[in-house]
């Protein structure tokens, strides 16, 4: 069963970026290089050709190889900071962290790779307020299928929040006030990402 699920979140994780790709490069066109994108694709294309060899392995292994992959394939900040998120994730969970505990850990290796936090117009303004839903909700002892669109309504809200934001970290930062009403391209493809692992969690439930 464990093989069967990381089958399926590398699927779906896969198919988000591909279908996904050409929005993230034009969002990044906006207030970036332009080749997030791209590079997203190029990053998750390395995951798909891998999909055996990932999901023969326990899934806190197959995070910390996909995130492995994802430094060594994607360019730009990218492959870096998804690379952290993935690996810090897989670490903890090999340590028996549930998976807020590895959300919580990857969500600490990005702020320290891309010296970044929460209201700065990046990834970050998704991963934690997903995180923050998450740890509520299960606080309340919500059922599986009400905390994961509480989860991935906490990702969309982030992503829109970036709109407005002015940005002050990475490269939209050197727009000054031109980052102004344009969504995040790190926030989008994390909404997504986010978005993808709640499609297959909440079919498990």
């Amino acid at each position: 069963m464990a093989a069967e699920l990381s089958g399926r979140l590398i699927d779906a994780a896969v198919d988000a970026i591909r279908v996904s790709a050409d929005r993230l490069t034009a969002l990044d066109q906006a207030i970036g290089d332009g080749d997030h994108g791209v590079n997203m694709r190029r990053g998750f294309e390395a995951i798909a050709a891998a999909r055996a060899d990932l999901a023969a392995l326990p899934l806190d292994q197959a995070l910390q190889k996909a995130g492995m992959a994802l430094v060594m394939k994607v360019g730009g900040a990218s492959g870096p900071l998804y690379g952290s998120l993935l690996m810090a994730m897989g670490k903890a969970g090999a340590e028996g962290t549930d998976l807020a505990g590895q959300l919580a850990e990857g969500i600490a290796a990005v702020r320290k790779r891309g010296r970044s936090d929460v209201g700065q117009k990046t990834m970050l303004d998704v991963l934690v307020p997903a995180l923050q839903a998450l740890e509520a909700g299960t606080a309340d002892g919500l059922a599986s299928a009400e905390l994961l669109e509480r989860v991935r309504a906490a990702a969309e809200e982030g992503l829109a929040a970036t709109g407005p934001m002015r940005a002050t970290a990475g490269r939209a930062s050197y727009l000054g006030a031109r980052s102004v009403g344009h969504l995040d391209p790190g926030a989008a493809s994390s909404a997504l990402l986010i978005g993808a692992v709640c499609d297959v969690l909440a079919g498990e439930a």
